[in-house]
C-alpha cells in the first residue's frame, strides 16, 4: 500500500491539472449515489467529518476523513481501495489535496463566470483557503489587482508581500472588508467570522460582481450576510443541498426572510449549460461550495496514479484481509 504525505501531493500535484480534472468530473452526469451526504460526529468543541465517493472512472472508491481537535488542530486522511477488488491502495495525506481541489472547484465556476479579461480581486481572508483561492485565480485569469483583509495586519501584510512577489501583481493590504472590496470584479470569502459574525456585506458589492463563498460549511459557521444571499440572482453550488439547508449563511437568510432556494442550482447543471447563468455589468452571482468527496476522490485518484508513475511515496508493509473470492 502507497502512502503519499502532504510533501508528495505539493511535488505531484499543480494547478492546470487539478482545474482541468474538476472541470471533466462536473461535465459528467454523477450518480446520485456515487457522492453521498457528509456525516459529521461531534462532541464539546471537536467534530469528526467524513465524505465518501466512488471514482467516475470507475477504478476507485474513497473516503476523506476530517478531524477537529478541541484545540482547533485540522487533520484530513484519505483513503482509496479499488472497486475492482476491495484492496486499500493507497493513504494520503489529504490538507494540500483538499486546498487545491477546493480552489480548483471555484476556479472551474469562476472560469465560466469571468469576462476573458484582467480581473480586480478582492479576498478575505489571509489563510491556506485564502492563498489556494487566489493562486487558482491567477491560473485562469490575469490579475489586474488584488486587495486582501483579514483581521491581522501582519497576516495580510505577508500575503500581500509573497503574492506580488510570485506574481508581480498590484497588491494592497486592506484596512477593511468593505475596503478590499471596493471597485471588486470577483471577491473571494475565505475567512468566516471568530464571532460568526458575517464578513462580507451585500449593501459594499457593485453590480456584475462574482462572489464565491468557501468559509462557511456548517450550522454554526457563518460568513456573508443575508443581503448577499438577497442581491445574488443566482447561487451556483457544489452540493445544494447541503449548501441551503446545512450552512450558517442560508440558515440566517432563512430566518431574515430571504427567499433563494428558487435560484439554487447544482454546478454540474451549470457546467453542462442545462441551467445557464450569465454574470452581467447589472447583475451579482455567488458560488458557494462547501466540498463533496467526488472533489476529492477525482484529485485523489489523479495524485495516485501520477505517484506511480513517479515513484512518488512510500510503500507501506500493510494490508488489509479481503473477503470473498480470490485476486486473480
Amino acid at each position: 500500500m502507497l502512502f503519499l504525505s502532504d510533501a508528495d501531493t505539493q511535488r505531484i500535484l499543480n494547478w492546470p491539472d487539478v482545474i482541468a480534472c474538476l472541470a471533466n468530473v462536473y461535465s459528467q452526469d454523477i450518480p446520485p449515489h456515487a457522492a453521498p451526504p457528509r456525516v459529521v460526529a461531534r462532541m464539546d468543541a471537536a467534530w469528526l467529518r467524513a465524505l465518501t465517493a466512488m471514482s467516475t472512472t470507475r477504478k476507485y472508491m474513497g473516503a476523506k476523513v476530517i478531524g477537529r481537535s478541541r484545540r482547533s488542530n485540522v487533520s484530513y486522511l484519505i483513503a482509496l481501495w479499488s472497486q475492482e477488488t476491495s484492496e486499500l491502495v493507497c493513504l494520503l495525506d489529504g490538507k494540500t489535496v483538499t486546498a487545491m481541489r477546493t480552489a480548483g472547484t471555484s476556479a472551474v465556476a469562476m472560469d465560466r463566470l469571468l469576462k476573458q479579461e484582467p480581473v480586480r480581486v478582492a479576498v478575505l481572508g489571509s489563510g491556506h483557503e485564502a492563498r489556494t483561492h487566489a493562486e487558482a485565480v491567477a491560473v485562469i485569469r490575469p490579475i489586474q489587482s488584488l486587495a486582501v483583509y483579514s483581521p491581522t495586519p501582519a497576516n495580510r501584510e505577508k500575503f500581500v508581500r509573497e503574492f506580488s512577489a510570485r506574481h508581480q501583481t498590484e497588491c494592497r493590504a486592506a484596512d477593511s472588508a468593505q475596503a478590499a472590496v471596493q471597485a471588486a470584479d470577483l471577491v473571494i470569502a475565505a475567512a468566516r467570522s471568530h464571532n460568526e459574525q458575517p464578513i462580507l456585506e451585500g449593501k459594499w458589492l457593485t453590480p456584475g460582481t462574482l462572489v464565491v463563498s468557501i468559509g462557511s460549511t456548517l450550522p454554526e459557521q457563518i460568513e456573508v450576510a443575508p443581503d448577499v444571499i438577497a442581491r445574488a440572482e443566482f447561487i451556483i453550488a457544489d452540493v445544494p443541498a447541503e449548501v441551503a439547508h446545512e450552512t450558517g449563511d442560508m440558515i440566517a437568510a432563512r430566518k431574515a426572510g430571504v427567499a433563494f432556494e428558487n435560484k439554487v442550482m447544482a454546478l454540474s447543471n451549470f457546467i453542462q449549460q442545462k441551467q445557464i447563468v450569465t454574470l452581467t455589468n447589472d447583475n451579482v452571482v455567488l458560488f458557494k461550495s462547501v466540498g463533496s468527496g467526488i472533489q476529492d476522490m477525482a484529485v485523489s485518484e489523479m495524485c495516485y496514479e501520477t505517484a506511480l508513475k513517479l515513484g512518488v511515496g512510500a510503500q507501506l508493509p500493510l494490508e488489509l484481509a479481503v473477503k470473498g473470492p480470490a485476486r486473480k
